[in-house]
């Protein structure tokens, strides 16, 4: 099961941190497009984004603070809920399974780690 977390929390840790890094790297106009929500909100979840795509690898990987793992893997499901009501107001069903899909695996992280396989200390 160990095994199996790490492989999910990597991936995840790859997505969010591509997703957080672009809403840097675009223009506010561009994110805008397909999305009326002010630039700054945008901002704060890259911020969110990878801040928590560090969470799900750095305190576990370190034993330093282990329980933020878990814990960033639930601030990404809330995050990932949200992706998936804006998805569905303005796309339709099959773009919000991308984020639906995301935050199941983040919920998986979420309890794996707090439950399934605890650090020992």
């Amino acid at each position: 099961m160990n095994v199996a977390m790490w492989i999910v929390q990597a991936l995840l840790a790859l997505v969010f941190l591509f997703s957080g890094s672009m809403k840097f790297v675009m223009s506010v106009e561009e994110m805008t497009k397909q999305m009326s929500m002010p630039g700054w909100f945008l901002h704060f979840i890259g911020v969110c984004e990878v801040l928590g795509g560090l969470g799900l690898i750095l305190p576990w990987l370190t034993g330093i603070r282990p329980g933020l793992t878990p814990l960033a893997a639930a601030g990404l499901v809330i995050i990932m809920i949200g992706a998936t009501v804006i998805s569905l107001m303005i796309s339709d069903i099959a773009m919000a399974f991308i984020p639906l899909v995301v935050g199941i695996l983040a919920a998986f992280v979420a309890y794996g780690r707090w439950r399934l396989t605890p650090l020992r200390g």
